[in-house]
């Protein structure tokens, strides 16, 4: 297993990543946060916060489950728990930013598309990721990225966040 980000290094590419999405979004009012459960979430909230030291404006977070939208859902889970996405805000005509751990084949950010989609008409979609490892299956590719991490197909980016596994760092490590 090889550390590739320590907290340092994830702190400064989510502050760089919150300059790029501020000076890629003018009209910050019309901006949400949408973070891929389950690291995408603590991932979003770090981004509305330093947006918010850097512009003084809170820009709204919601969570995404995508599970029901994937298309390898047979594989994930033999009975799915199917659940509609509830906004508590208002996604139409908004600029969305999904935010994600790690952008591998697409497959997730596609079934956030589609959960994003099925009941609402954003003015634009955007994708941040912290890690960009390639190996798209579809094509999808990142507004703003914390680091690209060229890997090969036997290999597993883990991301453990203080949030969702009491530690900070990432972590390249051969599949089992």
């Amino acid at each position: 297993m090889k550390q590739i980000m320590d907290e340092a290094a994830i702190g400064r590419s989510l502050r760089r990543m919150s300059h790029e999405i501020i000076e890629r979004n003018q009209s910050l009012e019309e901006v949400i946060l949408v973070g891929v459960q389950t690291r995408g979430e603590p991932l979003a909230r770090r981004i509305q916060a330093n947006i918010a030291a850097f512009e003084g404006v809170t820009i709204p977070v919601e969570l995404l489950d995508v599970t029901f939208y994937r298309d390898d859902l047979s594989r994930l889970q033999r009975e799915p728990l199917v659940k509609n996405p509830a906004f508590t805000h208002e996604l139409n005509n908004k600029r969305l930013v999904i935010v994600d751990d790690v952008l591998f084949t697409g497959r997730t950010v596609r079934a956030a598309m589609d959960a994003l989609l099925s009941n609402q008409r954003p003015k634009q979609i955007q994708l941040a990721v912290l890690i960009d490892r390639g190996h798209r299956e579809l094509p999808i590719r990142p507004d703003f990225v914390g680091k690209n991490v060229p890997t090969s197909q036997n290999e597993q980016v883990q991301v453990k966040l203080q949030e969702t596994d009491g530690e900070e760092s990432v972590f390249i490590q051969e599949r089992a």
